[in-house]
């Protein structure tokens, strides 16, 4: 694998050819130099691989894992020269890639640090803003954790030292990502979240001893702090699939502090820090089980011939971070699942047939619907029935990708059906009326009807909430229409006014669309979903509408770069913001009776700022409310922020997007 990183560049430059290092070295070499040659293909135009590529990426890793391992070491220092990319936009693209695909195989491999390092880089490029947040929060922070830390480790070691046993016990300060999920999902302020870093305690113990070593720690440490029951993982008795093992508790520190101590051996931590290669080191070079399922898991979905690659990018990272249960078939065969996963996931996992048949199912003897939520332990039967056929809404109750894509594949199956019928029909009703039907025509009136695809139209007649009658009455208005219509210098739609091609051209020239109100013969509007506000960086979104200016850190930005690359344009402000952008503050504080006057107060004496409306609550104690306002630009916005905050009992100010 090393002779081939060091190679496989000099290959793709042409200083050596593949022949020469087949001569030299071994086929194994070779065979590894070309499928890499293969996989940066995919990159040679792009920073950033986009999804219609992602099926051929992961088929490249699917046929060999060393090709994962010399990729996320790729991606790692891009990510780490993140600086001398040319741009945000090819920052962002990297680091959206890196988060969708790169992190989580890092994470499924075992690789936790990389994967860490990672996330974390790719919140940088992301959103800077929050990342130095709490990069700064966290170095305000330190003399106090530490202080904590040697409080909480002190009583522990001498314990373990009287114990006899050979340690390390040392505290780890979360990553900067993980924080940032905390802060989004539980919507509190970082003083109120309590587990930033967790103690890990390492044993110097033989490979026999370890369970027991690691067990009487455990015993140690819950007789002298009050244990969680319910957040203990044991991943000694049955190890992740990437061969993950360790012990981790939650107990009751000092000044009632919960705190998360994870308890190992050294040969576990090898594996954790180093993931795959310390477990083939452990384990002679054999072939590692989990890691085949993984792989094959991988082959099995790209070979449904997935039609849209950013759910398979989507599925494929949700399934990467979920962590197994274990259950079992009657006849006692051991199924491993996605912690979460329901009869029809555990269906799908034995058989496609089967998961498409099934209408319920036994577990532990007892009678439970496709959607029950499996337990470790459970013995699962399940039943049949030839009518059953997938539905749509079965995609909100399966959480494993293998499930999802096999579900989709037969949605799309019966779809096709219900289109190539609709269609038949279609074309019957015009030959039965003697019109002959135009293709372009046909087109326009889809289009002009609101259908996104004309799949979605010819199921709408499919399923007789079109009738096919009214969209041929409709089809020869528009005929008619079209045909008295000589002017032909209608004002263009964005569509039609920059073409895919153009698109392509724009970002190869690196034009920027200039927004400004005075601008003519190009539509574009300020994108609802994020609200943008003169000042802040934005890009634009051909769509059919028209071009869509979107905020850069828009929850839809993601998906957008990801999915519709070719239709991304460079965009900025022109002139001078005015006072006509509407921005909703959401502020959260201590419930004070003078907070709303205070906070009312600072918004009047802002200049050029005027409140639009206003909404609050309080719940246990804690104030909450949403300020309407409106604002010439994010100069004005930040500075109204900034005193907002400065209000006393205030916790946090955050914008809204829409």
């Amino acid at each position: 694998s090393v002779i081939a990183l060091l190679l496989y560049r000099p290959v793709m430059k042409k200083i050596i050819t593949l022949d020469e290092v087949k001569t030299t070295f071994d086929a194994d070499v070779t065979l590894i130099i070309s499928r890499l040659l293969k996989t940066s293909d995919l990159y040679a135009r792009n920073t950033a691989v986009d999804s219609e590529n992602f099926h051929k990426l992961l088929f490249s890793f699917a046929e060999d894992v060393r090709v994962i391992l010399i990729m996320i070491a790729d991606r790692l220092c891009l990510m780490r020269l993140g600086k001398q990319l040319k741009n945000d936009e090819d920052r962002k693209r990297l680091a959206t890639e890196v988060s969708y695909l790169y992190a989580p195989l890092a994470h499924r491999l075992g690789l936790y640090t990389i994967k860490s390092e990672l996330e974390d880089l790719s919140l940088k490029y992301t959103d800077r803003k929050q990342y130095d947040f709490i990069k700064q929060k966290l170095n305000e922070t330190k003399r106090s954790r530490d202080a904590y830390i040697a409080e909480f480790i002190t009583p522990i070691k001498s314990k373990l030292e009287e114990a006899g046993l050979r340690f390390d016990i040392k505290g780890r300060t979360k990553s900067i990502h993980s924080i940032n999920n905390k802060l989004k999902k539980q919507n509190i302020p970082f003083e109120d979240i309590y587990d930033l870093f967790a103690i890990r305690i390492i044993l110097d113990t033989p490979y026999e001893k370890e369970r027991s070593d690691c067990w009487q720690v455990y015993s140690i440490i819950t007789d002298m702090y009050q244990p969680n029951p319910k957040r203990m993982k044991d991943w000694i008795s049955i190890p992740k699939t990437n061969g993950y093992e360790s012990l981790h508790i939650t107990v009751m520190g000092p000044q009632n502090k919960w705190v998360e101590v994870q308890i190992r051996t050294r040969r576990m931590d090898e594996i954790a820090e180093r993931g795959l290669a310390a477990h083939w080191k452990y384990k002679g070079g054999k072939a590692e089980s989990g890691l085949d399922e993984f792989l094959n898991t991988v082959r099995a979905a790209l070979e449904t011939k997935e039609n849209n690659p950013l759910d398979l990018m989507q599925d494929f990272k949700m399934d990467l971070y979920k962590d197994e249960i274990y259950v079992f078939t009657p006849t006692g065969e051991l199924i491993k699942l996605a912690k979460g996963a329901t009869v029809l996931d555990f269906a799908f996992a034995i058989h496609t047939k089967l998961g498409c048949k099934c209408v319920s199912a036994k577990v532990n003897e007892k009678n439970v619907p496709i959607k029950y939520t499996l337990n470790n332990g459970d013995t699962v039967s399940i039943v049949t029935a030839p009518t059953q056929t997938p539905k749509r809404d079965w995609l909100n109750i399966v959480v494993t990708s293998k499930a999802r894509v096999k579900i989709k594949q037969a949605l799309r199956e019966e779809t096709a059906k219900a289109v190539d019928f609709a269609k038949e029909m279609l074309q019957r009703r015009f030959k039965n009326r003697k019109i002959e039907m135009e293709e372009p025509i046909l087109m326009r009136y889809i289009k002009k009807k609101g259908f996104k695809t004309v799949t979605d139209f010819y199921v709408e007649i499919a399923e007789e909430r079109l009738d096919p009658n009214q969209v041929i009455d409709e089809y020869l208005e528009q005929l008619r229409r079209e045909t008295e219509t000589n002017d032909h210098t209608e004002v263009r739609s964005a569509e039609e006014y920059i073409t895919t091609t153009e698109v392509e051209e724009i970002s190869t020239n690196k034009d920027v669309l200039v927004i400004d109100k005075n601008l003519t013969g190009i539509e574009y509007k300020l994108a609802k979903c994020c609200n943008p506000i003169y000042g802040d960086e934005v890009f634009g979104f051909v769509s059919t509408q028209g071009i869509k200016i979107h905020r850069m850190d828009c929850p839809n930005a993601q998906e957008m770069f990801s999915r519709f690359g070719y239709r991304i344009i460079q965009a900025k402000w022109s002139g001078k913001g005015d006072n006509g952008y509407i921005v909703t503050l959401r502020v959260i504080g201590r419930d004070d009776i003078a907070i709303v006057t205070n906070i009312t107060s600072v918004i009047s004496k802002e200049t050029g700022v005027t409140l639009r409306s206003l909404n609050i609550d309080s719940v246990d104690g804690i104030f909450q409310g949403n300020f309407t306002v409106m604002v010439r630009d994010t100069t004005a916005l930040n500075m109204l922020t900034k005193k907002i905050n400065a209000v006393k009992g205030v916790k946090t100010v955050e914008r809204l997007n829409s």
